[in-house]
């Protein structure tokens, strides 16, 4: 692996500025929506508004992710959507596990007086209380376990097939997990990190149908095949789930694998059409509605000279379907 990292020419970094739409100071300052939206920010972090309350997922917006401030893996792009002041009030923090493209000491300390509550695994508690978050909002939760946010929405922390630790002496001294939110009209699966398992059969036969699922698809090796999920595994993750629209998260945003930058998509897209799943693939600050959902625009296939804006050339799947018609896109 050390040999392939160091040799390898795989296109890990863009070349070029990526797309990012900047958020609106003002599109979060009213009442969270009661339908289901997702605004992703890259990586895993996300602001969901389902049931009229805004939840953030491993809030992350450190530059880099790593224990050291000048090392580690960088961000594609300088800005990120939205600035954490400007970040609105939130019902609900969720943690998917304590590695540190998913939580970020910076990030917590900047936003736990914003968040009403914080939903994590077991044993992640202590963590956010050194670092100012008041033990009263913490809830340590293990896998199956459920809370009530109100009459609307439940929370289930659900299993998922990874692993934990920040230092040398901690792997696995907290536990990892997936979510589901189950509201009384809309339902979102939140993977986190995980390799491909049966347990998403049983989640979706628990709590599915799923009308969003956030699922990684991104940082893959055959070295880490019980860990992380290649993109045709993460389709089939999806489907387990008896998930109807699937957005691809952990990709696009650090470069944490051997694998080219586009690579994940470019599979994924494959896989998805051969099953027929609809997938969006948002630019870093893009809202994806649950009801009305936009042009799958293909941003990260197309030739990048913007940095804001959105989708650089507008280009949607299908008319990329048709440009590179009779061509492998695998070799794209």
């Amino acid at each position: 692996m050390l040999a392939s990292y160091i040799f390898g020419t795989e296109e890990r970094f863009p070349t070029t500025a990526l797309p990012v739409a900047p958020i609106p100071e003002d599109q979060f300052r009213g009442k969270a929506a009661t339908s289901l939206s997702v605004t992703w920010l890259g990586h895993s972090t996300a602001l969901i508004e389902i049931e009229g309350k805004r939840i953030l997922t491993d809030p992350v917006f450190a530059r880099r992710v790593s224990p050291l401030p000048f090392l580690g893996p960088k961000r594609f792009y300088e800005e990120m959507p939205i600035k954490l002041e400007t970040l609105p009030e939130l019902d609900l923090v969720i943690i998917s596990h304590n590695h540190y493209d998913h939580l970020d000491k910076g990030t917590i300390q900047a936003i736990h007086q914003k968040s009403r509550r914080f939903l994590v695994p077991l044993g992640i508690g202590p963590s956010l209380i050194r670092w100012g978050v008041n033990q009263e909002k913490i809830t340590e939760m293990d896998w199956w376990d459920e809370v009530r946010i109100d009459d609307s929405l439940r929370v289930a922390a659900t299993p998922s097939r990874h692993f934990s630790g920040r230092g040398l002496f901690d792997r696995n001294k907290t536990l990892w997990c997936s979510w589901a939110l189950l509201g009384d009209t809309q339902r979102l699966f939140f993977s986190g990190d995980s390799g491909y398992f049966d347990g998403f059969k049983t989640i979706g036969e628990k709590y599915g149908p799923f009308d969003i699922t956030l699922i990684e698809c991104g940082a893959y090796s055959s070295h880490w095949a019980p860990i992380h999920m290649v993109p045709e595994e993460s389709a089939q993750a999806h489907q387990d789930l008896k998930g109807r629209l699937m957005m691809p998260i952990h990709w696009g945003t650090f470069n944490l694998a051997l694998h080219d930058w586009r690579d994940p998509m470019k599979r994924l897209h494959n896989a998805a059409s051969l099953a027929n799943m609809s997938v969006v693939t948002p630019v870093p600050g893009e809202t994806i509605d649950n009801d009305t959902p936009p042009s799958r625009a293909a941003w990260w296939r197309t030739d990048l000279k913007s940095a804001s804006g959105g989708p650089v050339g507008g280009q949607t799947f299908e008319k990329l379907d048709k440009q590179v018609s009779g061509r492998n896109l695998e070799r794209m």
